[in-house]
């Protein structure tokens, strides 16, 4: 070390936002609407671009739910879910939510609301699985699909708990399942990916 320098550590602290400071973010600008950004548990993450596939894969199911459906649930697409313990406003790719005549124009959706919520991954898929697929079950939120572009095939997460979900399934390709919400409701894995 040269004489007259000094040995000083530095800690790097992370700044971590309010759900109330990023709204105000991007009334004034700071964000802006093309930036992809969803808050987690106070930081500001930038979201992967969305690839043909998975804007395919997103509104394949999309339209299948919204035919089969109809007005029993609000088809809500990679729009806000409001966390507030959680200081989180991710942007699911889907969500099934219960029907509001306002569409929830009054205020975002938060938990209670959330009969099913999707995301599809590709180059996403660790981040999911490791970040918002816990997330959401400490949110309490009571089923979430991982679609898993990569490997052609669906993860089923129930029973939200403090860490993660306490039971995960992954049908076989031709099998049938439905969301718990809308037992009615049965798919395949083909009929979500094409």
């Amino acid at each position: 070390m040269a004489e007259g320098e000094d040995n000083v550590a530095v800690t790097q602290r992370r700044r971590r936002f309010t759900l109330d400071e990023y709204h105000r973010m991007g009334e004034t600008g700071i964000l802006g609407a093309d930036d992809r950004v969803e808050l987690i548990e106070g930081e500001i993450f930038e979201m992967t671009p969305i690839g043909s596939r998975h804007a395919a894969t997103v509104a394949r199911i999309h339209h299948l739910f919204s035919i089969r459906l109809g007005d029993r649930a609000v088809v809500w697409i990679q729009n806000p879910l409001l966390l507030v313990r959680h200081q989180s406003e991710p942007e699911p790719d889907i969500m099934l939510l219960a029907p509001r005549a306002d569409f929830y124009a009054s205020g975002l959706p938060e938990p209670p609301a959330v009969r099913l919520l999707i995301e599809v991954a590709d180059s996403s898929l660790l981040y999911d699985r490791r970040t918002k697929l816990p997330l959401y079950a400490r949110a309490g939120v009571g089923e979430a699909w991982l679609v898993d572009l990569e490997a052609s095939r669906v993860e089923i997460h129930r029973g939200p708990g403090t860490s993660s979900y306490r039971d995960v399934s992954i049908p076989p390709a031709d099998e049938r399942f439905a969301p718990l919400a809308f037992p009615d409701l049965t798919v395949t894995v083909r009929d979500l990916l094409g």
